[in-house]
């Protein structure tokens, strides 16, 4: 993690914002010494529930609710 004074944050904004980006590091904003903000780069929420996760991503070939076949399964027998 790096740091930087404050009034050198406040020249290089900025760059420092685009440097973030482009490396993923976290730069922590310093003043009097002492920490008072961290710069990092942004992530999307995660999802809260795997339900719906992958909604509108699968295909359901055939029928999915048919057992294969009763060759299969010795509790079909």
């Amino acid at each position: 993690m790096d740091t930087i004074q404050a009034s050198e944050f406040k020249a290089k904004c900025l760059a420092l914002m685009d440097e973030v980006a482009r490396t993923g590091r976290t730069i922590v904003v310093t003043k009097n010494g002492k920490p008072v903000a961290e710069l990092r780069p942004h992530r999307p929420p995660r999802a809260k529930s795997l339900i719906g996760l992958h909604k509108g991503q699968t295909k359901i070939l055939g029928d999915i609710v048919s057992p294969i076949g009763t060759g299969l399964w010795k509790a079909l027998k």
